[in-house]
């Protein structure tokens, strides 16, 4: 199955047009969204860019109710009360609360997912997050997975966890598990969307505090099946 990969939107309401626009005219036959939805520099105040980017993926969510989504830390931080989290906009909370209430009843909404050989999350499953809380699961992928989705902030709030690790070279937040399965994932930005053994990091939107860009701003597809991805033409 070829996929479309939705990187970290953080408040950018036009890459949801984008990946409109890709699903209606490429090949690619569902989507998966990574996370971050919410939260940009300096954006706080700016409660109308929330509720705009909000309704840009619920609209998505509608047209393609295949979609799979997962969980970003910033996106969890509203529905956990985590009020200390880099970016949080106390004035936003409410619509953000609001629209992940509506998403969730559209499509399947989770931390972590898996299609054929491919494991999406908004960070990656690693090593260190299985010894710690998946131990007595640990051969078992669905398994893992099903309890990662039930977890709450007592675990997932950790360094090494699917939304916070970051197993990149340079970062070293944890190492990647499940060699197995290409994990596809977001929240480490990087230049141009890059592989490095089984990990696909694709957070190629995100912007300098200035608002300059730091990446290609390039979408990829994934094809769940061979493992093997490219950019969208």
């Amino acid at each position: 199955m070829k996929v479309l990969v939705i990187p970290d939107v953080h408040l950018k309401p036009e890459i949801f047009d984008r990946a409109m626009d890709i699903m209606e005219n490429a090949d690619c036959e569902r989507a998966v969204c990574v996370g971050d939805i919410c939260d940009d520099w300096g954006c706080e105040d700016n409660v109308a860019l929330y509720k705009e980017t909000l309704q840009k993926a619920l609209e998505f969510a509608r047209k393609y109710p295949n979609t799979l989504w997962c969980y970003g830390n910033h996106d969890l931080a509203y529905l956990w009360d985590r009020y200390e989290h880099p970016g949080f906009s106390e004035k936003a909370q409410d619509t953000v609360c609001e629209y992940f209430n509506m998403l969730d009843e559209e499509v399947s909404l989770a931390v972590m997912h898996r299609i054929d050989n491919v494991i999406f999350s908004h960070a990656g499953l690693t090593k260190e997050f299985v010894d710690d809380y998946l131990n007595d699961i640990r051969d078992d992928v669905d398994a893992m997975i099903d309890a990662v989705n039930c977890f709450g902030d007592g675990e997932l709030w950790d360094d090494t966890s699917p939304i916070w690790a970051r197993p990149q070279k340079g970062f070293r937040m944890g190492s990647v598990y499940l060699t197995e399965f290409l994990q596809v994932v977001g929240h480490t930005p990087m230049r141009s969307i890059d592989q490095t053994e089984n990990l696909l990091t694709t957070d190629v939107f995100s912007t300098w505090s200035d608002g300059r860009k730091f990446g290609e701003e390039e979408f990829c597809w994934v094809d769940t099946v061979t493992k093997e991805w490219g950019y969208i033409d």
